[in-house]
Order: C-alpha cells, then structure tokens, then sequence
C-alpha cells in the first residue's frame, strides 16, 4: 500500500444503488459488469479520455456497512453530453492509499482484496474509492487491479 494524490477527474457509466449486507453488493454488482459487457457499454460512452474502466464505490450513506452507489464507467473529458440511462460524476482530487492486487478475477481476487481492506484501520474519507481495470487487467486469469481508498489528509 502507498499513498497517492489522484487529481479530479469526470466519469461516464451505468450505476447501481447497493449494500454490502447479506452479500447483496456481490450479486448487484456483477449483475452490473454483467449489463457493461453484454450491452456494450463501453462503446457508448461519449468523450472517453482512454478505455481503462472504473469501478467507483461513491455516495455512501456512512460507512461501508451501509448503503453505497457503484458506477462501472470511463473517465470522459466533460460531463456535457450523457447518455440516456447512464450516470456522470466528478470525482475530486483526493488523497488515497492504493493497493494492487494480482491474479485470477474467478477466484474472488477482488473481493478477498475488499474484506482486507475492511479490516485496515484506514481513516477513511468514504467519498468515492475506485478499482482501475487498465490494460493489466486485460487477462483475467491473472490480472493486475488497483484499488484505491480515498483517506483523510
């Protein structure tokens, strides 16, 4: 883990209202990449700066035990022209620890990541953390995703 700064940046996708309670977050958000990949999303947003995806955890009503907003979307050069059925956002620069987890997306690579990150005693800011599918996310039986955790300065 280190800590970065992450300048503000707008993002463009499909969201989803969820919990982490009863497993319901694992179940809404794969229903989610379900609808990006099948539905093509990708291709739909306007404006795309490249084609590296975000999965942004945001709007929280407290803490990670409660309620939260995903969105699964790119970052866009402005939030001027968004697509009916999709969400934009800014996020604003922030200060974050990054972690970097590595190998096979089936086997719970992300999640195992998550209920660690859980346990940390990290000052959180619960503003928006995000997971970054870049081109190292590419093979999914070994791929390389950041996941950052916005913290207090």
């Amino acid at each position: 883990m280190n800590t970065v700064t992450v300048k503000a940046f707008k993002v463009i996708g499909i969201s989803v209202r969820t919990t982490n309670q009863n497993e319901q977050a694992a179940q809404d958000i794969s229903a989610l990449w379900q609808k990006f990949m099948l539905e093509g999303i990708l291709d739909k947003i306007p404006n795309k700066i490249d084609t590296t995806v975000y999965s942004i955890y945001t709007d929280y009503e407290s803490d990670y035990t409660q309620p939260y907003t995903t969105i699964l979307g790119c970052k866009v050069k402005h939030l001027n022209e968004i697509p009916n059925g999709m969400v934009g956002k800014t996020i604003n620069e922030a200060k974050y620890n990054k972690f970097t987890t590595k190998g096979d997306l089936a086997k719970g690579l992300i999640i195992k990541q998550w209920k660690a990150i859980w346990t940390m005693d990290l000052d959180r800011e619960y503003t928006a953390d995000f997971e970054v599918f870049g081109e190292k996310a590419q093979n999914p039986q070994d791929a390389e995703i950041d996941i950052l955790i916005a913290v207090k300065s």
